[in-house]
């Protein structure tokens, strides 16, 4: 359910849809970061700027991040053996530049870092998005939902009045759909930091697969192979489906052609970049042959448990990633109609990141 309101901003009409029912949330503490879409704000395309990634200052050993001596309550360990931290006793909010440094680099070794019974979705949204900036420019997606005023602040929710996001999987087998956010932008994104509000007492887990281990795995004729290949990402099917459904397009979509394997800046290491969401084609090749490799590919990601974590969301946890050298998918394996199941709410911060560039200095390239 949705309803429309208008309201007048500098002398201009802002025409908000609400993507919830009022009545459903009367009582909701974040009510104020419940999903609207903002259908008259528009936005050029990006343009190339000059990205610094925090890891590369970083001191390696993170002595001002992870020093138990110092905080006792400190507890970080290992999700899994190739992907995944769990941080307790340590709260993002009071991180002072040295800690987002060392973050910044455990984020890219690990993949994927989660901080747990945090106070990050209570300080406000202005300090939310400050905290995003530290790491990189925030994106603001082209055609998502977002919390009122904030564009910044891409809403995630899935609830009985709102069921949009698992419409596009309601006649496929699974919910499962790895992906890279907005893998198509040409400098796509870097950190993304997803906090929920509100979840389900059980369900509604994410799960993150390791994009370095998978390219690692391979054997060392498909990586030559693939080294040297380009792939096609393109937000056009996401806006061309968002306009068919009667969405708002804040940004016309654009296409790039990305390094199939990228060179993560910060810390050498090589990942391969392709989804499923937003890569087509491999350029270069007969439309056999692309296929053929995606599939692979894809099958890889997806099937490659001994490089993936999936990770149970609890009261105050927040989860950041990189998504140069993760894929990541929700698991909307809960029914939104059963009260004691609940809603899924929370909101995305993410910053872009650097032109992706891959073996022998192959970047990006686009139109």
């Amino acid at each position: 359910m949705s309803t429309t309101t208008v309201t007048e901003t500098q002398s201009e009409l802002l025409k908000l849809t609400l993507a919830y029912d009022k009545e459903i949330h009367d009582e909701y503490k974040y009510s104020a970061y419940l999903p609207v879409y903002d259908e008259k704000t528009s936005f050029p395309p990006l343009q190339p700027f000059e990205f610094n990634d925090r890891g590369l200052v970083a001191n390696k050993t993170k002595p001002n991040l992870l020093n138990t001596k110092e905080n006792a309550d400190l507890k970080v360990s290992k999700l899994t053996p190739v992907i995944g931290t769990e941080i307790r006793g340590l709260q993002l909010s009071k991180l002072n530049d040295l800690q987002k440094d060392e973050l910044a680099l455990l984020i890219a070794e690990r993949g994927v870092v989660v901080f747990r019974d945090q106070d990050f979705k209570d300080i406000g949204i202005e300090k939310q998005k400050e905290f995003g900036r530290y790491f990189g420019p925030l994106h603001i997606h082209p055609v998502g939902a977002h919390v009122k005023d904030h564009l910044e602040l891409h809403n995630i929710y899935l609830g009985p009045d709102n069921e949009y996001r698992n419409r596009s999987k309601s006649n496929k087998l699974s919910t499962i759909g790895y992906h890279s956010d907005v893998s198509y932008e040409r400098q796509p994104p870097g950190i993304t930091i997803l906090t929920l509000l509100s979840v389900p007492e059980t369900g509604g887990d994410t799960a993150w697969a390791s994009q370095t281990a998978a390219y690692a795995r391979l054997s060392q004729p498909i990586k030559s192979l693939l080294e040297s290949l380009r792939a096609e990402h393109s937000g056009f099917p996401q806006a061309e489906g968002a306009a068919r459904d009667g969405k708002f397009v804040r940004r016309e979509p654009v296409k790039t052609e990305h390094p199939i394997v990228r060179i993560h800046p910060a810390t050498g290491q090589k990942a391969l970049f392709v989804n499923p969401g937003f890569t087509k084609r491999i350029v270069g090749l007969r439309q056999e042959e692309s296929d053929a490799l995606l599939k692979l590919l894809f099958k890889h990601v997806s099937l490659g448990q001994d490089f993936q974590v999936r990770v149970k969301w609890e009261e105050g946890t927040v989860a950041l990633w990189d998504n140069r050298v993760t894929a990541h998918t929700a698991i909307s394996d809960y029914n939104v109609h059963n009260p004691q199941e609940g809603v899924r709410h929370g909101f995305r911060v993410t910053t872009l990141g650097d032109r992706p560039t891959g073996v022998g200095g192959l970047e990006s390239r686009w139109e």
